[in-house]
């Protein structure tokens, strides 16, 4: 029989902690809420201590609640848990996955790709150091880190990351100069916040998640794979050294991967409906348009390169979102702020956390000075 996993959910009132909320409501015979934390959404923080009395709460924005103020590093030493759900979006969710590692009392799931991106080094050689399980949540890097599981790391040829194509897959290039953010934030597979669905549509966010799987499971990019596939039913492949090919498919749920992540070394129990072989469906593949989506491009030079440029890539991608939703940019805007940026000198080194934080500050500084010049 399992033992109870006591659980911190960060970043609970977004998509991935509301998922993660709902597994652990659904399943007390294996799930803990030890605490969570939101960011301003404080309503909801009353809803889940009403529904949950005995977990921690934390609220990280400007408002406050009545349990105290204390930093997430405070928060996550205090808090007694098995594993850690890291769902804090952007680059603000590195210094938790930093505290979480550095506790080296409980596991991290990691829903927060900008950590990995950021800052993958560090945080593995300090996750080996204090026997910390990393996990992915990313439903790509969940499938990976299965598969890698089942046929062994040494056998590893290539990873092949799936892509949905967005909702602007089949649009011209003239078209895509029209996209407004109400467009840009319909998903045609996935539920999910709105930055990362803005990311989906420009494929910055596979740009994100091959430098993630790069710095997570060692590999060069030269061995990364990029297809589109519509369906979002294959999540991820590898290639083997023989030649063949495994998958990992299950629908488009990302409760599916959260629960994966929670229930490690585990296998998880039955939750949703498998998919049914019995009625037919159609698994298609084609390449990304690399010429009118040139974030995924951008994310692969950068993965070669390494040092800084991850950190500038993921800053000034953020930066220029953040622009595009207060429409002073436009949705073709977004890459071309993003590579304005990278084309500048950036040699810095990258020794320790506050090297990461500092090249992430002068990166949003760059663009944000290349957007106040467009506008």
């Amino acid at each position: 029989m399992n033992e109870l996993k006591r659980v911190i959910v960060l970043g609970a009132s977004g998509s991935i902690g509301k998922n993660a909320i709902d597994i652990i409501k659904n399943f007390p015979n294996l799930f803990e809420l030890a605490g969570f934390s939101v960011h301003s959404n404080i309503e909801y923080a009353k809803h889940l201590k009403k529904k949950f009395p005995h977990a921690t709460v934390l609220v990280t924005g400007k408002q406050k609640y009545d349990y105290g103020e204390k930093t997430i590093e405070q928060f996550i030493k205090e808090t007694d848990a098995d594993i850690l759900l890291n769902a804090i979006s952007g680059a603000s969710g590195l210094i938790a996955s930093m505290h979480c590692i550095s506790t080296g009392k409980m596991d991290l799931a990691l829903a927060n790709k900008e950590s990995i991106v950021m800052a993958g080094d560090l945080l593995k050689e300090d996750a080996q150091k204090n026997n910390v399980n990393i996990i992915p949540v990313d439903s790509e890097h969940s499938a990976i880190f299965s598969l890698i599981h089942a046929h062994k790391k040494n056998n590893l040829s290539k990873i092949i990351l799936t892509a949905s194509g967005g909702p602007f897959r089949k649009l011209s290039k003239s078209e895509l100069t029209s996209i407004t953010v109400e467009d840009a934030l319909k998903h045609p597979t996935w539920n999910m916040g709105g930055k990362i669905t803005i990311d989906s549509a420009t494929l910055a966010n596979k740009a994100l998640e091959v430098i993630e799987a790069v710095r997570l499971f060692d590999i060069n990019a030269d061995d990364v794979i990029v297809t589109v596939h519509p369906q979002s039913i294959i999540h991820s492949l590898i290639q083997l050294t023989n030649g063949e090919t495994y998958a990992q498919l299950s629908p488009p749920d990302m409760r599916l991967p959260i629960f994966s992540a929670l229930s490690f070394p585990n296998l998880a129990e039955p939750y949703l409906k498998p998919l049914d072989f019995t009625k037919a469906f159609s698994l298609q593949f084609e390449p990304p348009r690399i010429k009118d989506f040139p974030l995924l491009q951008m994310g692969f030079n950068c993965a070669y390169k390494g040092s800084a440029y991850p950190i500038v890539f993921n800053a000034a991608n953020e930066t220029a979102v953040e622009a595009f939703t207060k429409k002073k940019l436009s949705f073709i805007q977004i890459a071309e702020t993003v590579e304005k940026t990278l084309s500048k000198n950036w040699h810095n080194k990258i020794n320790n956390y506050d090297d990461v934080f500092e090249c992430d500050r002068q990166a949003r500084k760059v663009a944000t000075e290349i957007i106040n010049k467009t506008v």
